[in-house]
C-alpha cells in the first residue's frame, strides 16, 4: 500500500513539474506577463529636464509605466553625455528589461545603445533621433515636418494675397528636428500662397532655406513670401528674446515671426512689447506649450504644430508592451515611429489643450 502511495505521489510529483514547464516555456515564447511575481523593468535616460517640455515627458513615461505595473527608474544626463553614458550603463547592470532614453547628441550616444543591444536589452529613442548605426527599436517624437507644414498652410490661408514679411528664430545650428519644423513652415507657406503640390512646395522650401544658411535673408517673389532675418534662440524664451530684440529693431515693418518651438517665440513677443511693436503674428512650426494654447485661445497667438511630450510617451510605451509581454519581435519596427501631425489654431485648440504641457 505504501509503495503504491508513494508510486501516486512520485507521478503526480512528475506531471506538476512537466506542467510548470510547459507554462515557463509558454511565457518565454509570449513575453512576460508584467503581473508575475518578477516585475518588469524599465529605465529612461533622460538627457535634461530643463524646460517643461522635458519635465513633462518624463512625468508622461513614469505615468504610463506605472499603469502598467512596471518599475519605472529616470536619470537624468544635465546635457552630460560622459554622464548620459553612465546612465546608460546603470541601467544595463542592474538588467533593465526595456530602455527609454531622450539623447543628448546623436552620435556620442551609439556605443551605450549598442552595449544594451549586446546585453539582450532594446531601446527606444523618444523625441530626438540618434546616429543610425545605433542598434535601437525605434525612434518615437512628433511630425516635425509636416506639423510645420500644417501650420504654413493655416498661415497661408489666413494671409491670402497679403505679403508676409517674417523672421525666423531657430533652436540650435544644424539641429535636425528644426531643420524641419523650419522647412516644414516655409513649405507650407509657399504651397498654400502658390497653389502648387506639396512635392513642389517642399523643393521651393529648401532652396528658400539655402538662401537664408548663406546670406541670412530669404524671399520667393511670387508668393510675397519674405524672411529678412533669422536669429538663433537656443530653445528658449530668455535667448528667443535675445535673438528676437535686434532683428526686431532692424525690420519694423515686420508681419510675422515664425519660430521652432513655442519658448523662443514667446521670449519675442517680449522684445515685441518691449519695442511698442503689435498686430505682428507669432507662428510656430511646433510645440504645445499650455501658455501657447492659452494665447491661441485669446487670438494673440496664429498657431503652433502639436509635440505633445503625453503622446510620444503613450506610443513608446505602447511599443514597449508589445515587445515585453506581447512577445513581439523588435526587428519589426520601422526606423522613425510619428505621432500625428496638427496645426493647432484658435479654431480647435480645445481639442488639444488636455495634451499641451
Amino acid at each position: 500500500m505504501k509503495a503504491n502511495k508513494l508510486f501516486l505521489f512520485t507521478t503526480l510529483l512528475l506531471m506538476m513539474l512537466v506542467v510548470a514547464a510547459c507554462s515557463s516555456d509558454s511565457n518565454e515564447a509570449n513575453g512576460k506577463s508584467g503581473g508575475g511575481d518578477e516585475q518588469i523593468k524599465v529605465g529612461f535616460a533622460i538627457k535634461t529636464q530643463d524646460s517643461p517640455y522635458f519635465v513633462s515627458l518624463v512625468d508622461a513615461v513614469e505615468e504610463y509605466a506605472e499603469a502598467e505595473g512596471w518599475k519605472i527608474t529616470v536619470l537624468d544626463a544635465n546635457g552630460d553625455t560622459t554622464k548620459e553614458a553612465e546612465n546608460m550603463e546603470t541601467f544595463i547592470a542592474q538588467g533593465m528589461d526595456m530602455i527609454f532614453l531622450d539623447a543628448v547628441e546623436p552620435d556620442a550616444v551609439v556605443p551605450a545603445i549598442n552595449k544594451a543591444a549586446e546585453a539582450g536589452i532594446g531601446v527606444i529613442n523618444l523625441d530626438s533621433g540618434v546616429n543610425e548605426d545605433a542598434d535601437d527599436i525605434t525612434t518615437v517624437y512628433s511630425d516635425n515636418k509636416q506639423n510645420g507644414r500644417l501650420v504654413g498652410l493655416a498661415y497661408a490661408e489666413k494671409m491670402g494675397d497679403e505679403e508676409i514679411v517674417s523672421i525666423t528664430l531657430s533652436g540650435a545650428k544644424g539641429n535636425v528636428a528644426g531643420t524641419e519644423r523650419r522647412t516644414g513652415l516655409f513649405a507650407g507657406i509657399l504651397e498654400g500662397k502658390l497653389g502648387v503640390s506639396e512635392d513642389e512646395a517642399w523643393k521651393l522650401a529648401d532652396e528658400l532655406d539655402s538662401q537664408l544658411a548663406s546670406s541670412g535673408k530669404a524671399s520667393n517673389a511670387e508668393a510675397k513670401f519674405s524672411v529678412v532675418g533669422q536669429g538663433w534662440g537656443a530653445w528658449t524664451r530668455e535667448d528667443g528674446l535675445v535673438a528676437a530684440e535686434d532683428l526686431i529693431t532692424a525690420n519694423p515693418n515686420l508681419t510675422t515671426v515664425l519660430g521652432e518651438n513655442d519658448q523662443m517665440l514667446l521670449g519675442a513677443m517680449t522684445a515685441l512689447k518691449n519695442a511698442g511693436i503689435d498686430n505682428v503674428d507669432i507662428v510656430a512650426a511646433a510645440d504645445g506649450a499650455l501658455e501657447a494654447y492659452d494665447l491661441i485661445k485669446e487670438g494673440q497667438y496664429f498657431a503652433t504644430g502639436e509635440n505633445s511630450p503625453y503622446k510620444v510617451a503613450k506610443l513608446g510605451v505602447e511599443i514597449a508592451k508589445e515587445i515585453i509581454v506581447d512577445g513581439k519581435d523588435p526587428e519589426s519596427y520601422e526606423e522613425v515611429t510619428l505621432t500625428e501631425p496638427a496645426a493647432v489654431t484658435k479654431d480647435n485648440v480645445d481639442d488639444y489643450y488636455d495634451f499641451g504641457f
